[in-house]
């Protein structure tokens, strides 16, 4: 029978956290015979710039017969995101707290620095920390703990 060697290559694992940070990447992992090793680091990620666009005017359709004013005047069209609305940088699940149980990182009305952490988002297993773009009050939290989010989906808003 064969005994396996249980000495990890201190050198091999350098290397590969030398690649992380030379590639950018958040996880390695390399397989050589049984010895399977694995490298990640948390990356903190800032969000993407947002970009507020108006919105075309509807356009309406000719009728046939004209019609009778509405009795209720139309909703609003929004024309975009809220100001100061902070976007996902990516897709995940939201968490507003660090475990389940602990303190949320931001309450509505707290005041935050930028680049304190607002949420966490998990993508692809990974908890990503979302920092404050900007110093402020917090106004609003549009998203609720464990909800999936989109990409630029608004996730709070600071004033």
């Amino acid at each position: 029978m064969m005994e396996k060697d249980s000495t990890v290559d201190r050198s091999l694992v350098r290397e590969l956290a030398d690649i992380l940070n030379d590639t950018d990447l958040t996880e390695i992992e390399v397989e050589q015979g049984e010895l399977r090793i694995r490298v990640s680091r948390q990356k903190e990620y800032m969000p993407a710039p947002s970009y507020a666009h108006a919105m075309p005017a509807p356009m309406q359709m000719p009728s046939a017969a004209p019609q009778a004013p509405a009795a209720s005047p139309a909703p609003a069209v929004s024309s975009g995101p809220e100001v100061g609305s902070v976007p996902s940088p990516m897709v995940g699940t939201v968490y507003l707290a660090s475990a389940p149980g602990a303190k949320q990182f931001v309450e509505v009305g707290q005041t935050v620095s930028e680049g304190e952490t607002l949420l966490i988002i998990e993508a692809m297993k990974t908890m990503n920390q979302i920092p404050a773009p900007r110093s402020g009050t917090i106004k609003r939290i549009c998203v609720d703990n464990g909800q999936p989010v989109e990409y630029g989906e608004a996730l709070v808003v600071i004033g």
